[in-house]
C-alpha cells in the first residue's frame, strides 16, 4: 500500500516526536516500505548543529538508530532556509516531491482556536501534495 515514508524530523524536539517516530517505524515495517527522515535546518549555528553538513550528520545517526530493521536503509534529506519555521511548509511539499514519498507520518499539536488563523503545518502539506498524510497527536 505505501512504498516510502517521509517523515519531518526537528532534532532540537526529539521528545515531542516519540510517537510518530514510533508509528512511522511500524507502518514501515508492516508495508516493507523505504523510511525517509527530512531535517530543516539554517545555515546559522543553532543549539543542535553548527552547520547545515553537522546537521545532516546527526540526522543521519538518528536516523540509523530509529529506522526499523525492514530490509531498507533509512534516507535522510536535510533542506537549508534562512527561516525554517516559515518556509517549513513549502520545504516539506518540496521534500514530497523530491523524495517521491506516498505516506507523510507527522507530529501535530492539539487543536488550538489559533489554528483558524494559522492552520498547523500538515494541513497546508495536505492540501498541496497527493500523498496521505497521516498527523499524530501526542498523548493528552
Amino acid at each position: 500500500m505505501f512504498n516510502k515514508i517521509m517523515v519531518p524530523v526537528d532534532l532540537a524536539h526529539l521528545d515531542a516526536l516519540e510517537k510518530s517516530l514510533t508509528v512511522a517505524a511500524d507502518l514501515a515495517r508492516h508495508y516493507q516500505a523505504e523510511l525517509c527522515y527530512v531535517g530543516v535546518t539554517t545555515s546559522q549555528p543553532s543549539s543542535v548543529a553548527r552547520t547545515p553538513e553537522e546537521y545532516e550528520q546527526k540526522l543521519k545517526t538518528f536516523a540509523d538508530g530509529h529506522a526499523p530493521d525492514n530490509g531498507h536503509v533509512p534516507d535522510v534529506r536535510v533542506y537549508n532556509s534562512h527561516d525554517p519555521v516559515t518556509d517549513l511548509d513549502n520545504i516539506l511539499v518540496k521534500a514530497i516531491e523530491d523524495t517521491g514519498a506516498d505516506l507523510v507520518v507527522m507530529a501535530t499539536h492539539l487543536p488550538k482556536h489559533l489554528d483558524a488563523v494559522m492552520p498547523a503545518n500538515g494541513s497546508k502539506v495536505a492540501s498541496h501534495t497527493r500523498a496521505s498524510i497521516f498527523l499524530v497527536r501526542p498523548d493528552a
